[in-house]
């Protein structure tokens, strides 16, 4: 399985050869939807707290006395039938919303979305997109003109979720002059997963054979079942 590899000017410059374990997997809606839904339940702060009666402020005192009054019996404006008083059954922050996924099977889920993403022609390899200092002109004339040599103008004319950028190894630079483009989001090949790449319409992997090898490494290092 091979895939052609594109230069910062938009033209084919050779082919990576694409292992079978990361690209010609079978599509797994049902698995990657529950990689996807832990993933997304694991990033969840859990930041939202509402008070009950017990930590409300005021209601030391009977609101009046128990009978005689003509009212009905409070014991205390704490109470959540009152403006002011406790929440009940609300949102608490020590809910823990994390969920156990397994290694095997976030990997499986990997290899499956970019199996798709390559069967619908979503993945553009470039051989690199190094950059020497920040120049986001420059990064939009090279994405015109790979988008153009891959016959792919929705890569830079999206306007949002348009693409995420896959690099071997970290490059200041070149994550700087993207930071201007609100619609891409440049990642490392150790750290893509199937949240990131199903939020992008397109995958472009940059340094494509040494970012191959690290995704091929990755999915290798799954441990097998006994």
């Amino acid at each position: 399985m091979n895939a052609k590899i594109f230069s910062k000017e938009g033209k084919e410059t050779g082919s990576v050869t694409l292992p079978e374990s990361v690209f010609g997997v079978a599509w797994n809606p049902d698995l990657v939807h529950e990689v996807v839904v832990g993933m997304q339940s694991n990033a969840r702060a859990g930041t939202a707290h509402t008070k009950d009666r017990s930590e409300v402020r005021g209601g030391g005192r009977k609101p009046w006395r128990q009978k005689g009054t003509g009212r009905a019996r409070h014991g205390s404006r704490r109470s959540p039938i009152w403006t002011g008083g406790g929440v009940t059954f609300g949102p608490r922050s020590e809910k823990d919303y994390s969920v156990k996924i397994n290694k095997k099977v976030r990997t499986k889920a990997l290899a499956s979305v970019l199996s798709k993403k390559l069967a619908d022609n979503e993945i553009l390899f470039v051989d690199s997109l190094k950059m020497e200092e920040p120049k986001t002109k420059d990064v939009k004339t090279m994405i015109e003109a790979i988008a153009k040599g891959a016959d792919q103008a929705g890569l830079a004319t999206k306007r949002k979720n348009a693409a995420i950028v896959v690099l071997a190894d970290r490059n200041l630079a070149t994550e700087k002059s993207f930071r201007n483009f609100g619609n891409m989001e440049v990642i490392q090949a150790k750290d893509v997963n199937p949240v990131d790449l199903l939020t992008y319409k397109y995958v472009v992997v940059a340094d494509a054979p040494s970012s191959v090898e690290i995704l091929e490494t990755r999915v290798a290092n799954t441990p097998k079942s006994k």
